[in-house]
């Protein structure tokens, strides 16, 4: 009895130490404040829609790279990146990092970017997408989207839409 009442407060002590080394440093809260919002303005260069018009699933994948700059006077932070659909990745490159491929919530861990755009800088974001994913049901018409959150304000939206044949 002596034993279990022994380990189960070494338990807690140990539970307690990893709950107290994982608290957030509030000076780590203070700098990421500072990063939440900003005057920065992510664009699209160019259109927001990407049309691949007939494409076969036979082929296999098709892709596209959106460019997308910080049209604002400050940095713009890009948090995460991910897709509306698994038949979907991303890839995201600012020229001296690359970042990705990144998928649909749900169906794998979407991580936390945190890069920074500086004024005027650009970055290309290359779109892949799988027309075999959906098999034979994936037939027709589709579109599917590319969401990129940034502290600018909302997600940065990025569409494309393809009519897929066998």
């Amino acid at each position: 009895m002596q034993k279990n009442i022994i380990g189960i407060a070494i338990a807690l002590a140990v539970l307690m130490g990893i709950v107290w080394i994982s608290e957030p440093n509030p000076q780590t809260n203070k700098e990421t404040a500072s990063l939440s919002s900003s005057n920065g303005i992510l664009s699209i260069e160019g259109s927001s829609d990407y049309d691949f018009g007939t494409i076969s699933m036979a082929k296999g994948d098709v892709k596209h790279v959106f460019k997308i700059k910080n049209t604002g006077t400050e940095t713009v932070v890009i948090n995460k990146i991910y897709t509306s659909c698994m038949c979907t990745t991303a890839t995201i490159d600012t020229g001296d990092k690359k970042f990705g491929p990144y998928g649909m919530p749900g169906h794998g861990f979407i991580p936390k970017i945190n890069e920074a755009l500086n004024p005027e800088e650009e970055a290309d974001v290359e779109v892949v997408f799988d027309p075999k994913a959906h098999g034979p049901a994936g037939v027709g018409r589709i579109e599917r989207a590319v969401r990129i959150e940034n502290n600018a304000g909302e997600p940065l939206e990025l569409i494309f839409s393809a009519i897929v044949t066998p």
